[in-house]
């Protein structure tokens, strides 16, 4: 059992915090090696080890000329390793690390490769997983997520023949939080669903606790809420009687947004959640730092934001959402995704407001920070909502025409059936109304394909009556 640096107390090693001074418990560089991306599932749902987040990710706690001074000291020992022939593995481990530490990802990922060459030279095969592990980490948090999942599989697939059970349930966690981040809720539901049944099987009640909590965040999105209630539920009770603050903060959180999705009848309890979170996270800013208390707040501004949208308290709602975007450009280091999710939610309010210029700047804003981590859904989604901006409110046809045909060109190349229809529907309409008829027919038939094949015979025998009434109209005016 180790002791806590500040008090010298006994702790466990999975605290996030120590429970008897109440100070953030901050992991060492060496240990961090071995175990970072073993001890805390990164991405959207609950991180079971706070004080990572605080050494590896706080950029307050940075201290260059000691992390300078330690690459000095790394560089002549890699040089006598080398003189030597001796294995440099562990030393470009380390000075990945402390790259990382300094946000210079290109030089923590050259680090890391060539840690990973000599750790397959040397058939050490747990430091092969660690550096695939680390490797996914970077490249999910800079967004190319193909990567991150390719180095995922590469630790998992090491791992089969390594007897290392919560390393294996942690990489899978790690691959869960991909897929959700890439809206692939199917595979991010097995990936967190075979962590889960492994922590069971092994009885490892920690790691369960753990996987149940990221799964649900898909369960959410896929509106399974009794299977949510039973996970909240039972992890609560889990996080109560350990007092484990930080893990009650984020089930709360969670139970705030299950509120949320219920439905207008459960908006007050949402509410009273998510503003007892703020309550206690506040509790206990003197022991976090502000990058984690910002990390926990993001998400109960911006839901009550949606609340307060919803009752028509729009000086509130503003604020709130303003605070989710503030929150997230705080812990973030360069662009994250989850700016994009605010900047998205901005810009529908300010559309619900009928401030079209503002909600169109930040659909753009959102648009951008989409482009970036390559998610082509959102940017089809973007685009079409500016079109209807254009359409509905502003009445310029011409850019509604720009923006749903750039849309439609996404949705398409997705083999999204149900958008594309739509598209090519309200294209059709907009030509209508230019009584440019040949052009209106031509995205009809296209929209009335798409109708067939998702077996929508209402929109589809919708689609028929315009396009029939079209041709009639053309064979009438032709006999003029």
């Amino acid at each position: 059992m180790n002791n806590c640096p500040f008090c010298k107390k006994p702790i466990e090693s999975y605290w996030t915090y120590c429970r008897n001074c109440n100070k953030p418990l901050i992991t060492n560089i060496d240990e961090e090696l071995n175990n970072r991306l073993f001890t805390h599932y990164d991405g959207i749902s609950y991180h079971s080890n706070d004080s990572e987040e605080e050494d590896f990710f706080d950029i307050n706690v940075i201290d260059d000329e000691s992390i300078e001074l330690e690459l000095t000291q790394l560089e002549e020992q890699l040089t006598e390793s080398e003189k030597l022939g001796k294995n440099m593995g562990d030393l470009l481990l380390k000075k990945a690390s402390l790259f990382y530490k300094k946000r210079d990802f290109p030089k923590a990922l050259k680090n890391l490769e060539l840690a990973l060459e000599n750790f397959l030279e040397e058939k050490d095969f747990l430091n092969v997983v660690i550096s695939h592990n680390e490797l996914g980490l970077i490249h999910e948090e800079t967004g190319f997520f193909d990567q991150a999942i390719y180095h995922f599989d590469r630790a998992l697939s090491t791992l089969e023949d390594l007897s290392d059970n919560i390393k294996k349930i942690q990489i899978l966690n790690n691959l869960g939080n991909v897929y959700y981040l890439i809206n692939d809720f199917e595979h991010s539901y097995k990936y967190y669903q075979d962590a889960l049944n492994l922590a069971e099987k092994e009885n490892m009640e920690v790691e369960a606790i753990k996987s149940s909590s990221n799964l649900v965040e898909v369960l959410l999105s896929l509106k399974d809420f009794d299977r949510v209630k039973k996970i909240l539920k039972r992890n609560l009770e889990f996080f109560t009687q350990n007092e484990d603050v930080y893990g009650i903060i984020q089930t709360r959180i969670k139970y705030g947004k299950l509120y949320y999705y219920l439905g207008e009848d459960y908006y007050d309890q949402s509410y009273n959640c998510l503003t007892g979170v703020l309550k206690l996270i506040d509790t206990i800013k003197n022991q976090i730092s502000l990058f984690t208390k910002t990390k926990l707040e993001w998400e109960c501004f911006l839901y009550l934001g949606h609340l307060h949208s919803l009752w028509d308290n729009d000086l509130e709602a503003e604020d709130y959402f303003l605070k989710s975007l503030e929150a997230v450009r705080t812990f973030e280091i360069q662009e994250n995704i989850k700016e994009g999710i605010v900047l998205e939610a901005i810009a529908k309010f300010y559309s619900l407001k009928g401030e079209d210029g503002k909600a169109i700047d930040y659909y753009r804003y959102s648009n951008d920070i989409y482009q970036k981590f390559g998610d082509k859904s959102k940017i089809g989604e973007m685009k079409y909502h500016v079109a209807t901006i254009f359409q509905d409110y502003i009445q310029d046809e011409q850019k509604a025409i720009l923006y749903y045909e750039e849309s439609l060109e996404i949705f398409e190349s997705l083999n999204n059936a149900k958008m594309a229809a739509e598209i090519l529907n309200k294209l059709g309409d907009l030509f209508v109304s230019k009584q440019m008829f040949e052009r209106a027919i031509d995205y009809f038939e296209r929209a009335k394909d798409f109708f067939a094949k998702l077996e929508d015979k209402y929109n589809k025998n919708i689609i028929t009556e315009k396009i029939n009434s079209l041709k009639d109209n053309d064979f009438n005016l032709s006999n003029l």
